[in-house]
């Protein structure tokens, strides 16, 4: 299992490479799965503003593409004066992959950290049990 300053150092290393060039506001995301191996995202925008991709889903896609599909820990880091949280759609990600318990630290460039549990943000989220 990574410590939090090794995936503090991920993301603070992945941040360079965000592509934020239309809201000039670069995240990246870290997930650590069940397994402990951690994957990485940055937000990735296009022109075409419906098209362009948060951190946090480039990190979850990550982490499926490599075969896993188990949350255990997020961390996203932002350059913004308050730590950001995720989007509402990028909630709804997480929630497919991790349980209500699943620790999010929201952190910023300047070290200061919020964290919640996933259930925190997301409330009675629709997961795969509900569409059946």
């Amino acid at each position: 299992m990574p410590t939090r300053e090794e995936i503090v150092i991920l993301a603070q290393t992945a941040l360079a490479h965000a592509y934020a060039p239309y809201s000039k506001f670069p995240v990246s995301a870290v997930v650590v799965a069940e397994s402990g191996r951690s994957y990485v995202g940055v937000n990735v925008e296009n022109g075409a503003y419906p098209l362009s991709r948060c951190a946090e889903q480039i990190a979850v896609g990550a982490m499926v593409a490599a075969g896993e599909r188990a949350i255990r820990e997020v961390l996203i880091l932002s350059t913004s004066a308050e730590p950001a949280t995720p989007c509402g759609a990028c909630r709804q990600i997480l929630a497919e992959f991790a349980g209500e318990d699943t620790p999010v630290v929201c952190r910023n460039t300047a070290g200061k950290e919020r964290r919640f549990k996933l259930g925190e943000l997301l409330p009675a989220a629709f997961r795969l049990e509900d569409a059946r």
